[in-house]
């Protein structure tokens, strides 16, 4: 054999192998795959092998999740039976990375090696890769060499302008976790709503946490705005929370709270006017107060002793007093007792400062401490929340805000108003977490076409712009990105007051944001994520009841060579799924043409208009999507 047919010969199987690789249904897609010949047989008899206590917890939740899936879970034991196919977990104290793992998977035996978190993402894997053939749990036989681009893979969850319950948390943490992502950012306060019980104040869950009504449509829709008229509220108990932290824990992810100052605190101050930058008030009418500044003149109505039931940025915001700061570290000290997190998020961003120019208390300090204006007042104020936070041996995450005036000495900064914060912070040599609005924002829509979107807040992200992200800047050399600890996805709630929506928002956006964070830039392909392994995913979500938005299908245009017309082919990004569609302009559902296969288009004269294709996709539990068009230029 010649030497070029010899390499042809190798190029064959090694696209082969990488194509069968592709075809794997893991999302992320682990970083080398090496695929064997045949499968493995997983049934009753087979044996969990776990000696350490980690292990075993991460074997139980696997067992879990496969009884859901199966119908029977497999036995864990300290060591493995001889005569039975075994699962077997090593667990090593020095991995090199501790979110790395290898997973191989032979005729008899599944071994997977790496640190506690390894061993749980490489179960996830494992997971992912069990499918049902003929009444048979069964998984292809491989090796795989795994482990994370970014140590920071997490998704905002904001519970304050609409509240979930607790068990809802918890299956968002499920989700997350199958997803190898390994942070909860969770958004606990803000103008809307306080959601955690702080015990030395009980006025922030009897009246914080609550709000009489809340605004419908858009913030622009009504003007003067229409409420809903229905009372929305809740909070979490430190029971409750310190049981979500476990859960989570259990699972490999952090939970980061999030209390905010000293913006977006109307809730709080309605209950602790006091707390705010002036020293007296008088009535104005029922419900309300107004501040009074020196001269006994009456400042404005923004302050109120009602939670606000519609959006934006507020006014009212924690005077930088005595009074606030005991406050402040009175509930961060009742919040680091719930959560074990390296970091707290104060929050620090869209702060007005108007009350601060009017308050004779604000300006005092802005004269004793020699500051500038009131921007260096807010890095004041937040410096002296980060001296309270490090004296208690944990760090400050702010939004890119927080950089305004000077940023705090060990602050880590959020990037949320595109990438200038993150690289302007990284530049001053401090941590940072990507989380631009323009790429990383999943309140945003999903579709062009906004009239047969959910309402949303506004903006457009679909899948495959989520996907392209990747966290590292170009204007950041080597060092630099070595400050980029990762990747945030925000979903923001105040048009989200369901938790349906809420799951519909996040999914299938979330599956891209895996693979951002996972991933290495060079190694990504959108392709082989949406066509190959993004269809089986959805397919497994909706058998897990999750009510995630059926995506846009892709339609590839071709031209027949013998008629010259279009052909159409259309590929659902749901694994048995059914596609309707339309030629002649009117509305694509199931009372259409059933698609069975590439479909010639119609025939259009030359001083005719193009043609468009409309189509839906109906899932395997006949959900339909919206409806969606192409047009045939």
């Amino acid at each position: 054999m010649n030497k070029a047919l010899t390499l042809a010969c190798l190029l064959f199987f090694l696209n082969a192998a990488n194509l069968k690789a592709q075809n794997l249904n893991i999302i992320p897609l682990p970083e080398s795959i090496e695929m064997g010949e045949g499968n493995l047989v997983l049934k009753k008899g087979t044996v969990i092998a776990a000696k350490t206590g980690n292990s075993r917890k991460s074997a139980a939740i696997f067992n879990e999740m496969l009884e859901a899936k199966t119908g029977f879970n497999l036995p864990i034991q300290i060591a493995p039976q001889k005569s039975d196919a075994s699962i077997v977990l090593e667990e090593i104290q020095d991995a090199q990375n501790e979110e790395g793992y290898t997973l191989n998977i032979d005729a008899n035996r599944v071994h997977i090696k790496g640190s506690s978190k390894g061993i749980f993402y490489g179960l996830q894997s494992l997971y992912q890769l069990v499918e049902i053939n003929e009444g048979q749990a069964v998984v292809p036989q491989l090796n795989i060499k795994d482990a994370p681009a970014f140590g920071y893979r997490g998704i905002m969850l904001d519970v304050s302008r609409h509240f979930i319950g607790a068990d809802q948390v918890k299956k968002i943490l499920d989700l997350m976790a199958q997803l190898k992502l390994n942070t909860l950012h969770w958004h606990l306060t803000d103008d809307q709503g306080w959601r955690l019980e702080i015990k030395k104040y009980p006025k922030l869950t009897q009246e914080s946490a609550w709000r009489d009504s809340t605004i419908i449509g858009q913030y622009y829709d009504f003007k003067p705005f229409v409420y809903d008229g229905k009372p929305h509220g809740g909070y979490y108990t430190q029971e409750e929370a310190k049981e979500i932290v476990k859960y989570a824990a259990d699972r490999k992810i952090t939970v980061i709270p999030e209390i905010e100052l000293p913006g977006h605190s109307s809730a709080v101050l309605a209950a602790y006017p006091e707390l705010g930058s002036f020293d007296s008030f008088q009535g104005i009418g029922t419900g309300t107060i107004a501040a009074v500044n020196e001269n006994g003149k009456e400042y404005d109505n923004d302050i109120n002793q009602e939670v606000p039931g519609y959006w934006g940025v507020h006014y009212n915001i924690y005077g930088p007093t005595p009074k606030a700061f005991a406050f402040l570290e009175d509930v961060l000290t009742e919040v680091m007792e719930i959560f074990p997190s390296e970091y707290i998020h104060i929050g620090g961003d869209e702060v007005p400062k108007d009350h601060w120019k009017t308050s004779e208390i604000a300006q005092k300090v802005i004269e004793k401490e020699k500051l500038a204006d009131e921007h260096e007042l807010q890095s004041h104020f937040i410096q002296q929340i980060e001296m309270f936070l490090n004296k208690n041996k944990r760090k400050l995450i702010g939004w890119d805000e927080i950089l305004e005036g000077g940023l705090a000495p060990n602050a880590t900064v959020m990037s949320w108003r595109g990438e200038k914060g993150g690289i302007q912070a990284a530049k001053m040599g401090h941590d940072v977490i990507m989380t631009p609005n323009s790429h990383m924002y999943f309140d945003h829509y999903q579709g062009e076409d906004k009239t047969t979107e959910p309402l949303a807040i506004g903006g457009f992200l679909p899948l495959e712009k989520v996907y392209s992200y990747s966290p590292i800047p170009s204007e950041l050399n080597e060092e630099e990105s070595h400050h980029v600890l990762g990747v945030q996805a925000n979903l923001w709630t105040e048009y989200i007051p369901t938790y349906n929506k809420l799951e519909y928002f996040l999914f299938p956006r979330a599956f891209a944001l895996a693979e951002v964070a996972w991933k290495k830039k060079e190694n990504k392909d959108y392709h082989s994520f949406s066509l190959e392994r993004l269809p089986e995913r959805l397919r497994q979500l909706e058998e897990d009841h999750v009510f995630f938005r059926i995506p846009e299908a892709n339609v590839e245009l071709s031209k027949d060579e013998i008629s010259g017309r279009y052909l159409v082919e259309i590929h659902p990004l749901v694994a048995n799924a059914t596609i309707y569609y339309t030629f002649d302009g009117h509305k694509a559902d199931q009372t259409a043409l059933l698609y069975t296969g590439p479909v010639l288009a119609p025939i259009v004269g030359e001083e005719q208009d193009p043609i468009t294709l409309r189509y839906v996709t109906i899932s395997p539990a006949g959900r339909s999507s919206n409806e969606f068009s192409v047009t045939l230029e």
